[in-house]
This record gives structure tokens, C-alpha cells and sequence, in this order.
């Protein structure tokens, strides 16, 4: 929630101006370290998971770092921690002002759209677990509307560095609009995407007893 509230704050029309250059990239890269630690922290989670529902089911992984190859939501995990390094990766190379069209489109804009790949498809595994479906419509249920606002701020994420592209004749972006307003759009999606998580962490029994099945965003 945190790094989402950066995100929302840092393309937010005035904040530049109110901050100064350096202030909001530092927001947006503050941003991203929480979101890489919460990726972090989901992957090992994920790693340590029970494989069955059954209450009294114990399960413990051998690391907290190990791979579950033939599980749909690990890979999600997975996917979405490399996708937070290539943030990590974008937002940090932002401090930089001096950089050239093809620095920036290299350095910047780069791991952007590499990133927001990586969260669209880690948000469609996740979106296809918690609907047992790859279309699936369950608006009641909590895991799924966690998956689906996840779904939807990565395709907002692309929308944004799609628009980032820098372009070679001025090294502005393509359009600075699409890229602040998808990522703001993509920002409240995962805001709202983790908020949703604060219940099943304290009522988890009630939302196995709903869905049968356990959410992995």
C-alpha cells in the first residue's frame, strides 16, 4: 500500500512543481523498493505455503527461497519480483538529468516496458488462479476482485510506458499524459489490490470457507 500510495502521488498533477525534480523521483523510487520488498516477501511466502487447503495441513519449504515450478501462483510470484527489479532499475536511473534521448530510451524507458510486461503477466496467472479460468467472472469473491484490480493496473502500467517512449529527435516522452495518468490509473488499482489483502489476513478461515481456494496477490 505503500509503494502504491508513491506511485499515486508521484505523477499527481502539481507535486512536481510543489517538490522539485529530484523529490519526485525519489517518490517514485521509494515506490518501488516497497513494492520489490512486498514482492519479495509474497515470493517466500508463496514458498512456504501449504499445497493442500486441509486445516491441519503443515508444510514447509526447505528455503524460504525455493521454486515451485508446477505451481500457477509461484510463477506469479516469480514474475512480479523481476518485474519490481526492472522498477527498481527505471526509477533509480530518473535521478539522472543529463542523460541523452538514447540514455534515457536505454537506461529509463527500457526496463519500464520490461517491467510492466512482467506485471501483466504475472497479474493474468494470478487472475487465472483465483478464477480457475483464464476468463472468469466472480465479483463476490475477495481473492478474485484482488486478482482482477491487480489485472487491471498492469495493463494501466503498460499503457503508461508505452506512452514513455522516448522519443529520439527530442528524448521527451511520447505522451506525458498516458504516462502519468496510467500510472496514477494502475497506482489506485494495486492500492485498492492491497488493501482487499488486510481482511484475508485477518479472517483467512472465512475466505477459504468462500472460494475454497487461497489468494496468491
Amino acid at each position: 500500500m505503500i509503494g502504491s500510495a508513491c506511485f499515486i502521488l508521484g505523477p499527481f498533477p502539481g507535486y512536481l512543481s510543489w517538490v522539485g525534480f529530484r523529490a519526485d523521483a525519489m517518490t517514485f523510487f521509494v515506490g518501488s523498493i516497497f513494492f520489490t520488498s512486498a514482492a519479495l516477501l509474497q515470493l517466500i511466502e508463496c514458498g512456504i505455503a501449504p499445497r493442500a487447503l486441509a486445516r491441519h495441513t503443515r508444510h514447509r519449504a526447505q528455503t524460504l527461497l525455493t521454486i515451485e515450478s508446477r505451481r500457477i501462483d509461484w510463477w506469479a510470484c516469480a514474475v512480479q519480483f523481476v518485474g519490481t527489479l526492472f522498477f527498481n532499475v527505471t526509477t533509480f536511473n530518473a535521478f539522472h538529468t543529463d542523460l541523452t534521448a538514447s540514455e534515457a530510451k536505454n537506461m529509463i524507458w527500457t526496463p519500464d516496458w520490461r517491467g510492466s510486461i512482467c506485471f501483466l503477466i504475472a497479474s493474468e496467472l494470478a487472475y487465472i488462479e483465483a478464477g480457475h479460468s483464464l476468463w472468469s467472472w466472480h465479483p463476490r469473491d475477495r481473492a478474485w476482485r484482488i486478482a482482477a484490480l491487480n489485472f487491471v493496473g498492469s495493463v494501466a502500467f503498460l499503457v503508461s510506458a508505452i506512452a514513455s517512449y522516448v522519443l529520439p529527435t527530442t528524448g521527451a516522452p511520447l505522451s506525458l499524459f498516458w504516462t502519468n495518468f496510467g500510472t496514477f490509473v494502475g497506482a489506485v488499482c494495486f492500492f485498492l489490490g492491497a488493501y482487499l489483502l488486510l481482511p484475508e489476513r485477518t479472517h483467512p478461515d472465512e475466505q477459504r470457507e468462500v472460494t475454497g481456494a487461497v489468494a496468491s496477490t
